[in-house]
């Protein structure tokens, strides 16, 4: 089998881009379940997650023990959202990624409260696509969920791992790679531990302090695809995720916020997305960053809901990354763009 260059490239990049996603019966039931997960992960393998601009944005698919923006933003606590991604710009079969998703964080109640929600992915990279329905669900250790707690999470759902046989190119019009397209279906894991604290100052009035580790898809992919010609394999490695941010409100209902998305894997430089947003005293928001890959991140949004008077709020955003890197082929650069409603139940 062999690609096309544009696609080689697009897999090759794809691959180093992403190298470089109550009582005390409930809390004990919690803490066994978690445990015996952390116990299994030195021998499971995880697969890489689409990367995104506004990151923040998908945190409960990086970590399926983060809260939502906003929660800790805009004191909301249910939410539903989705993103578009457009990456490589110019590029045949360059990667698009969207998702749907929806959280509900019960912070009325103390002790050990819940936090649970869903995901759909869909990913397409040439003749390869990723498809994932997840669940979510997470337990807020906490005495005042508004003050702070920890939090254990968990995703579980199902993927499909697709290629398109239209999409590929091959040498040989009789390899048996023409014949048909391969679906994969399986099941996968994700899971994660945040923070956050809420802590009062007399400069800024307030801030949230939030931080986590995740490794979102613990059990993998090794597809085997047979033929007459011989088997073919694509595996992809294990990852962990960080985050660490802040929000630091003022006065004038208008928030900074600083933050980190760390990503690692073995045997790669470790990566690090360093951004700043600020959320200004009307409806407008703006933010910049860059990556330790080489890449500059631009991003703005608009807020509509709670600086109209209403219980509620709309967020739309809005993301471009542009790549520096001088080694290479040269492959654009990306667009992103995300909605969000969200409500205090």
């Amino acid at each position: 089998m062999m690609l096309n260059k544009n696609l080689e490239r697009l897999f090759e990049k794809s691959i180093r881009v992403g190298h470089v996603y109550a009582n005390r019966y409930s809390k004990k039931i919690f803490f066994l379940i978690f445990g015996f997960i952390f116990c299994c992960l030195q021998k499971l393998s995880a697969q890489q997650l689409p990367l995104f601009t506004q990151y923040r944005e998908n945190t409960g698919l990086l970590n399926p023990a983060a809260l939502e923006p906003d929660y800790l933003g805009y004191g909301n606590n249910f939410t539903v959202g989705a993103s578009y991604r457009s990456q490589w710009d110019g590029l045949s079969g360059a990667p698009k990624t969207m998702t749907l998703r929806g959280t509900y964080f019960a912070d009325d109640y103390a002790g050990v409260t819940m936090m649970g929600g869903g995901y759909l992915v869909r990913d397409q990279t040439g003749p390869l696509s990723f498809t994932g329905a997840y669940g979510r669900i997470a337990g807020v250790i906490t005495s005042d969920p508004t003050q702070g707690g920890v939090i254990l999470g968990l995703t579980a759902g199902l993927v499909q791992f697709g290629i398109n046989k239209e999409k590929v190119v091959v040498r040989d019009q009789a390899d048996d790679l023409t014949a048909m397209s391969q679906n994969q279906l399986f099941p996968d894991v994700g899971v994660g531990i945040y923070a956050y604290k809420y802590i009062s100052t007399g400069r800024t009035g307030s801030s949230y302090i939030y931080g986590g580790a995740s490794m979102p898809q613990v059990l993998g992919l090794n597809l085997n695809y047979k033929t007459n010609a011989g088997d073919y394999y694509l595996q992809r490695v294990r990852h962990i995720y960080g985050l660490l941010g802040m929000y630091m409100f003022f006065d004038d209902n208008s928030f900074i916020e600083p933050s980190l998305w760390v990503k690692y894997v073995p045997n790669a430089p470790v990566n690090v997305d360093l951004n700043l947003r600020y959320q200004l005293p009307g409806s407008l928001w703006i933010g910049t960053g860059g990556s330790t890959a080489g890449s500059l991140h631009l991003e703005a949004g608009v807020l509509l809901g709670e600086n109209l008077g209403l219980n509620n709020s709309i967020r739309i955003g809005y993301g471009y990354d542009y790549s520096f890197r001088t080694f290479g082929p040269f492959v654009g650069g990306g667009h992103e763009i995300n909605i969000s409603y969200s409500l205090n139940k």
